[in-house]
């Protein structure tokens, strides 16, 4: 069983990292990007039997910092 986890700051926590991608592919050439957010992808390879509140529970302890970031669970 897999389990993906998209991490992202919530709205309105600024973005160094997506500001200095922004600006690198201004500076590439591509014109147009008004904004860029930067987030995670967590791939996690879990044991038959695992459920998505255990993923949750990992997410609230360690994968994600939830005072700044957002999480989405994608059991497979």
């Amino acid at each position: 069983m897999r389990a993906i986890v998209k991490v992202m700051l919530k709205d309105g926590v600024l973005d160094p990292q997506g500001e200095a991608v922004r600006h690198a592919l201004g500076a590439l050439g591509f014109a147009g990007i008004n904004g860029v957010r930067q987030g995670k992808l967590i791939e996690l390879d879990l044991a038959e039997g695992a459920t998505e509140a255990q993923v949750k529970e990992m997410c609230e302890k360690l994968l994600a910092n939830t005072v700044i970031e957002s999480y989405r669970i994608e059991m497979a």
